[in-house]
């Protein structure tokens, strides 16, 4: 639950740019600089002036928009996910209050479509492959050898956005994605261990 949460949020942060959240900041860049060969992801100096460009995986300003006023037009039915359009401020350009399970139904089904056609093909793979591994994992039925491809694609699938995020995009929770299948093969379906039933039960 927290690693699709904390996942989607560094996702969401990142490419629509949200100030103060966004992993892609100044330092960022100047480890792009230090570590990776990204040109044009790195500073530019003018004088006593320092400007960042836009990188290829984060939406312009106009895009950002489109997807806040779509988000705020959506509706879902009784039962399927919380009412998200209450959470998008069109205005400010963020989302405010987003539960456990707003991101896990972001994650595993609005992802893809939020960013359809406003991102560039290779990145748009990228993050609709994340968030297939997630619906895939959470699905009522497994056999073990759909479980072991999985295992052999995310490995690919945190390559690809290694070589599209910056390094401080990456934390712990990342690199716990390979160690989820492990679980699931040990403990079975992720539904029979989550607490989504909990938290929209009324019993305190």
């Amino acid at each position: 639950m927290h690693i699709e949460k904390n996942m989607f949020e560094n996702i969401f942060n990142i490419v629509m740019n949200v100030k103060g959240k966004t992993t892609d900041n100044i330092k960022a860049r100047l480890d792009v600089a230090l570590f990776c060969y990204r040109k044009n992801m790195e500073l530019i100096c003018d004088g006593s002036q320092v400007a960042k460009p836009r990188a290829s995986f984060v939406l312009e300003k106009n895009s950002q928009l489109l997807v806040y006023k779509w988000l705020k037009s959506l509706s879902f039915p009784d039962g399927h996910a919380s009412n998200i359009s209450r959470l998008v401020n069109t205005e400010e350009c963020r989302l405010y209050g987003m539960k456990s399970h707003d991101c896990h139904v972001f994650m595993q089904t609005l992802i893809p479509l939020a960013f359809c056609d406003l991102l560039p093909k290779g990145i748009w793979d990228a993050l609709t492959e994340i968030s297939h591994f997630f619906r895939d994992i959470c699905s009522s039925k497994l056999n073990v050898d759909h479980i072991e491809r999985l295992e052999k694609n995310i490995v690919e699938t945190v390559c690809k956005l290694e070589m599209i995020f910056p390094p401080s995009f990456f934390d712990s929770m990342e690199h716990q994605l390979e160690h989820l299948l492990f679980e699931v093969k040990v403990g079975g379906s992720v539904q029979y261990k989550w607490m989504y039933p909990f938290e929209r039960s009324d019993i305190t």
